[in-house]
């Protein structure tokens, strides 16, 4: 018998914007499986140009009506940071699923809320952290769990880019009410989920924040050091003043050191590996699995949704979504919490009560100084 045909999914995109292209070159990857009916946007201009140029359906300002005139099986957020929450919720309880644009929310509260909605619905929605899905990081993932690699020591973690204040004109930028942070959380994210990703559970971070030139309310620089629970150790740099601009993850093994150096996506071209001085008798084994690439797949919008469309197909949790996003979320309120406290602060410590657990920086404010002063 032939198989049968796979499943089609009729989606509604929210945010024009830049981003808001990557998300047509996703659907367009899917080969028809996804069907981009409409674009909502505030600016009726910009989605009225924007559905034209892709030609869209539908073009709306006016997002719940468009949920009921579309009735998305899936709704792409690509909106500002401080809307995630509530347009989340809103797609979920008109029955859809939902892929986010990061940050997925503003807090381990919103957080909850939305998996209340997913409880109430029997929908899920993830969060787009694409650096995940290259093929050549699930080929790291793969031989570093079996153990070829040895244990993981010591891992670098640095999102070194540049943002002007042009970038921070952009009205929703720049403070903790909508940008829901600075370069931690909007920056950062992604390497810092990539690096979880790699070396899974953390269990403790100590970290600082400061903003040190940007005439914004958040930080413009971050700095944490970190206790996973294999025990290996990692320091992270987020910036947003680094004129010479890398995003770079290096990971320490016991039998070799492989990096990735790139800006904003990757293909295995952009990882390096080193063999340990002691591991060359094993080198030629241990070199011929690193070179075993799958086919290549970079870390593409295209690639999350391939993967986001097999777990629709399946109607189970995607990745990224659930505990699995939470363990991101938490990490980067520890960091705050620990910048604005000078606390070591451990996984599963903030809880429903602490500040932190409601809003990121747990009601402080940070210091705009140009003598190094940061979070008070």
């Amino acid at each position: 018998m032939p198989s049968p045909a796979p499943k089609t999914y009729r989606a509604l995109l929210v945010g024009t914007g830049g981003i808001g292209d990557a998300h047509v070159r996703a659907v367009e990857a899917t080969r028809g499986r996804v069907e981009l009916v409409g674009a909502v946007d505030i600016d009726a201009k910009r989605v009225a140009d924007f559905c034209k140029r892709h030609r869209l359906a539908v073009a709306r300002t006016d997002y719940a009506a468009a949920l009921a005139e579309v009735k998305p099986d899936l709704v792409l957020i690509a909106a500002p940071p401080s809307l995630h929450r509530p347009m989340t919720i809103a797609a979920l309880e008109a029955g859809a699923w939902v892929l986010c644009e990061k940050p997925f929310c503003g807090s381990l509260a919103e957080l909850d809320d939305i998996a209340a909605a997913e409880q109430r619905t029997g929908r899920y929605a993830a969060c787009i952290f694409q650096m995940r899905f290259a093929s050549s990081t699930a080929h790291l993932k793969r031989i570093a769990e079996q153990g070829q690699l040895g244990r993981p020591l010591v891992a670098i973690c640095n999102t070194l880019w540049f943002r002007d204040a042009a970038y921070y004109a952009v009205p929703w930028r720049g403070t903790w009410a909508t940008e829901l942070g600075g370069p931690t959380m909007g920056l950062g994210i992604h390497a810092m989920d990539h690096l979880l990703h790699l070396l899974g559970d953390w269990t403790e971070v100590q970290a600082l924040a400061a903003n040190l030139d940007r005439a914004i309310e958040v930080e413009d620089v971050s700095m944490a050091l970190v206790r996973f629970a294999s025990g290996a150790c990692a320091s992270i740099v987020n910036s947003a003043l680094s004129p010479r601009q890398e995003t770079y993850i290096r990971l320490d093994y016991q039998k070799a050191t492989v990096e990735l150096t790139h800006l904003y996506s990757y293909t295995r071209d952009n990882w390096r590996f080193t063999l340990a001085p002691h591991a060359q008798d094993e080198g030629n084994s241990l070199t011929q699995s690193w070179n075993a690439f799958p086919p290549d797949v970079g870390s593409t919008h295209a690639a999350q949704l391939e993967a986001f469309l097999a777990a629709m197909d399946a109607g189970v949790r995607p990745t990224s979504s659930g505990d699995d996003a939470r363990r991101t979320l938490e990490f980067l309120t520890a960091l705050y919490k620990s910048a604005f406290t000078g606390q070591i602060v451990r996984r599963g410590s903030i809880r429903p009560g602490d500040p932190f657990y409601a809003a990121l920086n747990g009601g402080h404010a940070l210091a705009r100084s140009t003598n190094g002063s940061g979070a008070t």
